[in-house]
This record gives C-alpha cells, structure tokens and sequence, in this order.
C-alpha cells in the first residue's frame, strides 16, 4: 500500500481509511469539518475564547468564512 494521510487515525486504520478512500466513500467535506471541530476543541482547550479560536482557524482554512466556520464548530449531529 502506498502512504495516505490518515485524518481519522483516531477512529479507523490506515488501511480501512485508504480502502474507504478508494472506494470513494470518504466524504472530503465532513473529513475537513472533523478536524476544524477537532482544532477548535484543543484552542478551547487551551483557555482561547471561541471567537479567536475561529479567527485562528480562519487562517488554516483561509478559504472560509467566520460564519461558516462558527456554524461547523457548533453542529450537533442529531
């Protein structure tokens, strides 16, 4: 197998996130929306306010809007 950035290491292999990816079952999108929430939680956890937490995350994902990032990191799954 050929090396893969795993994002979901903490949830699944390499090789079942590789297979998944090949099969075209990966969602990209929600894969990204993972790990902002993921970021946003750590900043949070390092006594950053949300506001400049979602500034901080607007300069990794610069194509983003504050909005839209805010609104990623307060999704509730139903």
């Amino acid at each position: 197998m050929s090396e893969i950035y795993n994002p979901l290491v903490d949830l699944i292999s390499d090789e079942i996130y590789e297979l998944l990816q090949q099969k075209g079952l990966i969602n990209e999108k929600s894969v990204r929306d993972f790990q902002i929430r993921q970021r946003f939680k750590e900043l949070r956890e390092n006594k950053m306010r949300a506001g400049e937490a979602i500034e901080a995350l607007r300069k990794e994902y610069p194509y983003l809007q504050f909005d839209s990032i805010r609104k990623i990191v307060y999704h509730k799954f139903k």
